[in-house]
């Protein structure tokens, strides 16, 4: 359900559709709609609907919004990231309302994980 002024959809350039796949499947168990082999959509919790999609004609740039995906456990997703083949570039650090890393993706995409602890 769309919620007005609200972040409803991210569109991640993503230059190779499999490395992404498999880098947010298993970093944070996405599941994932192909559509075709120009366009895959995600979706990054238990509702069923899509959050985003992955473009392959995108181009990846640390210099865009910094999408953030929430975690309960920061640290464990600190080593989710890593094991998924991603560079945490930021360590966890403290910020007004929590902590939180900074990321790339195998592409390249500058993202950031946050946890209210």
């Amino acid at each position: 359900m769309s919620t007005h002024h609200m972040l409803d959809y991210v569109e991640i350039p993503a230059p190779d559709l499999a490395a992404a796949k498999a880098f947010y499947g298993s970093a944070f168990g996405w599941s994932f709609v192909d559509y075709g082999d120009a366009y895959v959509g995600f979706s990054s919790g238990g509702s069923g609907e899509e959050d985003g999609g992955f473009d392959p004609a995108g181009t990846p740039s640390a210099s865009g919004p910094l999408v953030q995906v929430y975690s309960d456990d920061l640290e464990a997703s600190v080593a989710a990231v890593r094991e998924a083949g991603g560079t945490v570039v930021d360590e966890p650090f403290a910020f007004p309302g929590g902590r939180r890393f900074h990321f790339t993706d195998p592409a390249g995409n500058r993202l950031g994980a946050w946890s209210r602890q």
